[in-house]
């Protein structure tokens, strides 16, 4: 039991090393990408919890490709499952891409998240965006659209929990942010 553990444990690993490397790769490539901290000040209306996170992304225009890495733990509950919405930082607002889900309301395809909190690797496409947001002009399968969303600065990614249905830590997405800091 213990080694088939060691397994899966260094299999994840690896997945989340080689995914990191493709972000890494990508922004060598001169696109700066997305490095941001997830948090309960964040949610709306803010929280205090020990959850923690980070999302980092690269976008790839040509390939019609963001490649992303999800990262959280210290969650007060299990997590449930995580989105990018699309919304400024002072609302919430309609999802628009399924990053994990525990709850089996994702499209077909759609990961599990890790309950305790992990890492979570994987690339959106024009078919994972989604119509939650169409009433706003954000359309199903609009890949341009969210990348010129999140450039704007009108999307954020957050990690629900059990405890905290509404989302239990968040962040706001700003395109080429390097300093962990800066909207922190």
């Amino acid at each position: 039991m213990k080694t088939l553990r060691f397994r899966l444990a260094a299999a994840v690993g690896v997945v989340a090393a080689l995914a990191i490397a493709v972000v890494a790769i990508a922004a060598a490539n001169g696109d700066h990408g997305i490095r941001e901290k997830l948090t309960g000040y964040q949610e709306v209306p803010a929280l205090s919890t020990t959850g923690h996170g980070t999302f980092r992304a690269s976008i790839d225009r040509k390939d019609r490709e963001i490649h992303y890495v999800l990262t959280f733990g210290g969650l007060e509950t299990n997590a449930t499952q995580s989105h990018i919405h699309f919304e400024n930082r002072t609302n919430t607002g309609p999802i628009v891409v399924f990053l994990c889900s525990n709850l089996g309301n994702g499209p077909p395809g759609t990961q599990a998240c890790p309950a305790a909190g992990g890492t979570i690797t994987g690339t959106i496409r024009p078919a994972d965006v989604g119509a939650g947001a169409a009433a706003q002009g954000l359309a199903a399968g609009e890949f341009d659209e969210l990348v010129r969303a999140i450039k704007a600065g009108a999307t954020y990614v957050n990690v629900h929990s059990v405890g905290r249905p509404a989302g239990e830590i968040r962040a706001q997405l700003v395109h080429g942010n390097h300093d962990k800091d800066k909207h922190h």
